[in-house]
Parts: structure tokens; C-alpha cells; sequence
């Protein structure tokens, strides 16, 4: 653990230093000057439209305001919630998980002329869980095309499966095959294969993919993939959220030739026996305030990469916060958190 963090942190300086040198400060960071609605933020996942970045988030029914929270910002540090996608619990998600009451870890993506949210239904500890999706024409409210159309269930896990129906990420290669990852805890994390036309499992394909796992105890949850250079890399959470300040939750990666896997880390370990290099740990927060960085996103800004998720802020008893970083790579294809 402790060599990954020093890698990581050396990996971090060596892209800094390339940088070219100026006589001014250095602006400060997105997250220094983050402003707005930025708390409570759980398993955030982001998209831009029209010059407007949207983020998804979960939400329980206490907090108010609908399911799935949205908020908005044009510049990545203003935040303003922006809605909901549901004013309630779809009549479905009721009858597939008794007892649910609340909606997880969002997931966004634009396919054709259309806006997926997948989203999670599930209890606390249990693995009788479901993924579901909605879609819409435009994420801007005040469109008079905006409206989100709930496509019902996606995929569901029960008591009897090794695997947990929940954090859903859509992936689309480009040969416009279209894959989603998923899992929390139990074996880890699966992938299948999803039907273009109605963005759920495919029925001619229907295998399960093993990508990543750990030996007990150790959690893994919170897939998110991505393509670069020829790679597909697979960000993972480790270990555990959701406890405030005492939340242990923290960022890895792995990398395959192929969307099944294997995924390996720098040092050739797999993702399928605990491998991952490190990209965001509470030991890498200069200000030692935030905790538990995990569930994240990664946003293709142009040119530009974002890495998105939630921490937890120490000086707020463990407020959940919206926190986002520049993700620069390392001359041989590894992402730093910047």
C-alpha cells in the first residue's frame, strides 16, 4: 500500500514539474474554489451538454426533492441543484426490492439522440437489487423536449446469486458495442453485454464477465471504464464508504487490452486477485481534511480528463462532498489525480 501511494505521489510530481514555468501563483484547484450545492454528494457521475455540465447523484427519499439529484454548472465550480430525475420510487422498483427508499449511484451516458440514467435499486447489505434506466431527449430544464421516460428494469441479482445488481456503468466501444459493468462486495465486479437498441442486457449474449474481485474481506464496488491509446482502464472503489469520517473508501485502476479483461495493474498484478494502482487516497489529500475518495466518474472534457467522486470532509462531521480533479497520465499510460 504504502509503495502504490509513493508511486503515485512521485508520478504526480513528475507531471507538475513538466509543466511550464510561470512567475504568477498557480491558480488554485477546482476543488479549492468549488462553490454552490455541493453537499450532500453521494456516487456522482457527470455529462456535459451544450456547455453545461450536469451531475447525477444519489438520493434516499428522506432527503427531499425527488430521486436522483441533479445539479448543474457551467464552468465545473458553481453548483446549483438542477431537479430530479423522479419525484418518486418507480411502482417496479417497489415491487422488485421490498423495503427500498432510496435510488443509487446514478450512472449518465448520450446514445443516439437520447440521455441514459441507469440507476440502482437496492437495501443496505442485501443483494436483492435491481439496475433500472430512464432516458430523455435533453438534460435542459427548461427544453420544452425534457422529460424523463422510465424504461423499466434493466438486470436484477437475488439472495441466491454470488453478485450485487448495483453501480451500474455504461460503457460504448468504438465499434458501438456497448457493455455494462456493475457490482458492490459479494464477487466483485461483473460485465455483460447490452442491446444498442434498448440499452439493456442483451438477450444473445447474455454471459456474465468476472473483471475484478478481492480475497475476503477486502470490498470492491463502483466500476467505471474507460478507452485511451488502446487501453481500457477500470477505475474500482476498495474498501468501505458511507461511514463519515471514519469512511475508508479509497480509488484504483487497472488496464486490459480487452473490455473482458484481464485487467492488471502497473505492477502486472490482477484486478481479479486485489491488484489496482492507486489513484485516490485520503493519504494523498495535502490538507488531510477529506476522507474516503471513491465512486467515481471520469469526465472527457475535450482534451481535457476529469476524474469525479465524493469524499468525506472531516471539518463537516463527514459531510459527503462533491470533490473533481484533473486526471493527467504518466508517459507510459497511467492515470494521476492532478
Amino acid at each position: 500500500m504504502i509503495a502504490r501511494i509513493f508511486l503515485i505521489g512521485l508520478c504526480g510530481v513528475a507531471l507538475l514539474g513538466a509543466a511550464p514555468q510561470s512567475a504568477t501563483a498557480p491558480q488554485a484547484s477546482i476543488n479549492d474554489r468549488m462553490t454552490g450545492d455541493l453537499v450532500p454528494v453521494h456516487d456522482p457521475v457527470i455529462i456535459k451538454q451544450d456547455g453545461v455540465y450536469y451531475l447525477f447523484t444519489t438520493a434516499q427519499e428522506k432527503d427531499g426533492g425527488g430521486l436522483i439529484h441533479i445539479r448543474s454548472s457551467t464552468d465545473l465550480v458553481t453548483w446549483k441543484r438542477s431537479g430530479a430525475v423522479f419525484d418518486a420510487m418507480p411502482d417496479w422498483a417497489k415491487k422488485a426490492v421490498p423495503g427500498t427508499v432510496g435510488i443509487w449511484a446514478p450512472d449518465v451516458a448520450k446514445v443516439g439522440d437520447r440521455y441514459r440514467v441507469y440507476y440502482s435499486i437496492s437495501t443496505f447489505g442485501k443483494n436483492r437489487s435491481a439496475i433500472g434506466l430512464a432516458t430523455n431527449a435533453t438534460l435542459d430544464p427548461a427544453s420544452p423536449d425534457y422529460a424523463w421516460r422510465d424504461e423499466g428494469m434493466v438486470f436484477a441479482s437475488d439472495s441466491g446469486d454470488d453478485y450485487n445488481a448495483i453501480d451500474p456503468n455504461l460503457f460504448v466501444d468504438d465499434d458501438g458495442s456497448q457493455w455494462m459493468s456493475f457490482g458492490s462486495f459479494w464477487s466483485g465486479i461483473k460485465l455483460f453485454r447490452v442491446d444498442p437498441a434498448t440499452g439493456k442486457r442483451s438477450a444473445e449474449e447474455t454471459k456474465l464477465h468476472a473483471i475484478a474481485e478481492r480475497p475476503t474481506p477486502g470490498a470492491v464496488e463502483a466500476p467505471f471504464i474507460i478507452k485511451r491509446d488502446g487501453y481500457y482502464y477500470q477505475f474500482v472503489s476498495f474498501d468501505f464508504c458511507c461511514r463519515g469520517a471514519k469512511s475508508s473508501y479509497f480509488t484504483v485502476v487497472g488496464r486490459s487490452n480487452a473490455i473482458t479483461g484481464p485487467y492488471v495493474d502497473y505492477k502486472g498484478r490482477s484486478m481479479m486477485d486485489g491488484g489496482g494502482l492507486v489513484v485516490l487516497h485520503a493519504s494523498l489529500d495535502d490538507t488531510k481534511r477529506f476522507v474516503g475518495p471513491g465512486h467515481v466518474a471520469i469526465l472527457r472534457d475535450g482534451a481535457r480528463d476529469y476524474i469525479v467522486y465524493h469524499a468525506y470532509d472531516t471539518k463537516k462531521d463527514g459531510a459527503p462532498t462533491l470533490r473533481i480533479q484533473p486526471l493527467g497520465w504518466t508517459p507510459d499510460g497511467w492515470p494521476v489525480a492532478l
